[in-house]
């Protein structure tokens, strides 16, 4: 059986490569950044006092992703936050090869442009070229039926890339169509 090749890889393939050796002054087609993988995270501190809330989570992560959560728990103790080892805080998956690539695809695409008054994402990186935005709601991506939903929880996307610099990992994501901010 074929595996069919998203439309987004595609295009940083067949356009964005070549517009970013162009811009860039690569001299070989493997300094061009690309992305690695896609890390969505669910952090759920609520949990600690309600453990059956991680259920809706996962089964929210699971439908958005298509791939089955690693729940994720706490190193230490904590008294203040009534936190002890080992406890169940979150969740989160990881995205490479083709379920990475339809995940920013419907992401860009069609989750973002859902949003309420919708301006853009900040055009904040790490440093090293990586991209972290963070969402209000589940509710943005079309997978998700409001009437299944059990409570509204953000999460976090993480793209983390090649890139060198900021600069490089803003043009890449800018190139596949990201919404950043105009200043």
């Amino acid at each position: 059986m074929a595996t069919i090749t998203p439309i987004l890889q595609a295009r940083y393939r067949d356009e964005i490569v070549a517009a970013l050796m162009d811009e860039f002054q690569y001299t070989n087609v493997m300094q061009v950044p690309r992305i690695q993988k896609v890390v969505v995270n669910i952090g759920l501190g609520e949990a600690n006092e309600n453990p059956k809330l991680l259920d809706g989570a996962v089964e929210d992560l699971r439908i958005i992703t298509g791939q089955q959560p690693l729940i994720t728990k706490s190193k230490k103790s904590i008294a203040t936050y009534k936190l002890r080892e080992d406890r169940a805080i979150g969740m989160k998956v990881t995205l490479r090869g083709e379920k990475m690539w339809s995940m920013l695809d419907r992401l860009i695409n069609i989750a973002l442009p859902r949003v309420r008054d919708f301006r853009g994402v900040p055009a904040n990186l790490d440093g090293r070229g990586n991209y972290t935005i963070g969402l209000r709601e589940q509710l943005m991506f079309a997978e998700i039926q409001y009437d299944k939903i059990d409570k509204v929880r953000g999460m976090e996307i993480t793209i983390v890339t090649t890139a060198k610099t900021d600069e490089e990992g803003r043009r890449l994501l800018a190139l596949m169509g990201m919404p950043f901010q105009k200043n």
